[in-house]
């Protein structure tokens, strides 16, 4: 039974629904709300000739004040898809939990580049069976505030290979390859040469300050990552132990980077055991180390997809048992969660790649429906 347990930890995988669009803001704005850019965002390929990999991929970034209108009207998250995932999307879309489920992305497409860069750069990393989109709500915030957002499918371990019945083997090999793809993409990133990012991206972004973080399996990722590239400054896990028994490739004790974990209380598919897990990546990690524990969340609360399938219901299914005691319950608020790991994401990679004083103190500070802890070196 504890092996069945613990293995839950690592069947990590996504959620997404529709939410109004952005109020606009005239000056630099706190965390909570959206910032002072526009969100832009565009879709693009690249090629990993090495190990004869390609990668569909998307980048948000601050755009320019002529698309806050595009950006405000939004569009379709079947727009999202490559050639024929549109169909799967679309028909997934269709069936989907609401609430819970995002229909609509708030970013003007292709937009042009604000001026003002280099700009910082987050790498994010969807978890097993997902989508590069999985979190759209935190890369739209992030690029509110001026930072370029970059993200892969992994191949081998997406939503459209869970549909096609052709996922990659859940464990450290794909977890290595799911490293390999961030590391790449952030090569793409910062080279000023390359043909695969979007052209007026190009040498614009800034190599001294690169966060990571990603959702489920890609918290794990995020940990490995951090083993093998030193460029990224800073890691955030929501809803995974970076460190697990059961899937080697991340020991905490060579971290020696800021990291934070988010905690879903009642999180339905890694289970408890999985959150004490995280417990004990937080008490055991090199400081500082930063823990968000969100009240009566579940494991899709944090994702725009909560509901896309039946696997990626827990937060957003109304019929819900404690973890602790089988008592039913309510899950918090989809939106108001959501709400809070877009501005807590914001502030982290404010606080640890700008060193943002006001940043680090937002994090610390009382947030309805969560707690906070952390502890300093």
């Amino acid at each position: 039974m504890r092996r069945a347990l613990l293995l839950a930890v690592l069947t990590l995988t996504a959620c997404v629904g529709d939410a109004p669009a952005p109020a606009d803001t005239d000056t630099a704005a706190g965390f909570e709300v959206v910032g002072p850019y526009v969100a832009g965002t565009a879709a693009f390929t690249a090629t990993d000739a090495a190990r004869e990999r390609t990668l569909n991929a998307q980048v948000w970034y601050p755009a320019t004040e002529s698309a806050r209108a595009d950006a405000d009207a939004g569009f379709r998250v079947e727009q999202f898809g490559f050639g024929d995932e549109v169909e799967t999307l679309t028909g997934l879309l269709a069936a989907a939990r609401d609430p819970g489920t995002r229909r609509t992305a708030h970013a003007a497409v292709d937009a042009p580049l604000a001026d003002g860069g280099p700009w910082p750069v987050v790498m994010f990393s969807h978890c097993m069976n997902c989508t590069r989109f999985s979190t759209f709500q935190i890369a739209e915030r992030l690029a509110s505030h001026g930072y370029a957002v970059i993200a892969p499918d992994h191949a081998g371990g997406t939503l459209y290979d869970e549909v096609a019945g052709d996922s990659a083997p859940l464990g450290a090999d794909f977890l290595n390859v799911r490293a390999a793809d961030i590391s790449f993409l952030l090569d793409e990133a910062l080279d000023a040469g390359t043909t695969a990012l979007p052209e007026a991206l190009r040498g614009q972004l800034d190599g001294t300050r690169v966060g990571v973080f990603g959702h489920s399996f890609g918290g794990i990722t995020t940990g490995r990552v951090l083993m093998l590239d030193d460029r990224p400054k800073s890691g955030l896990s929501f809803g995974a132990p970076m460190e697990n028994p059961l899937t080697p490739g991340v020991t905490l004790a060579d971290l020696h980077v800021p990291i934070a974990f988010v905690v879903a209380t009642e999180d339905n598919s890694i289970t408890e055991v999985g959150n004490i897990t995280i417990r004990n990546n937080y008490a055991s990690a090199n400081p500082p180390v930063t823990k968000l524990e969100v009240t009566d969340a579940g494991h899709w609360s944090f994702t725009t997809i909560c509901g896309l399938t039946p696997s990626f219901d827990p937060g957003c299914d109304p019929d819900a048992t404690r973890q602790t005691d089988g008592a039913p319950f309510t899950y918090a608020d989809i939106d108001a969660v959501r709400e809070l790991s877009a501005s807590w994401a914001t502030a982290w990679f404010a606080a640890t790649l700008d060193d943002d004083a006001d940043a680090r103190a937002w994090l610390l500070a009382p947030h309805d429906g969560a707690t906070v802890e952390t502890r300093e070196p």
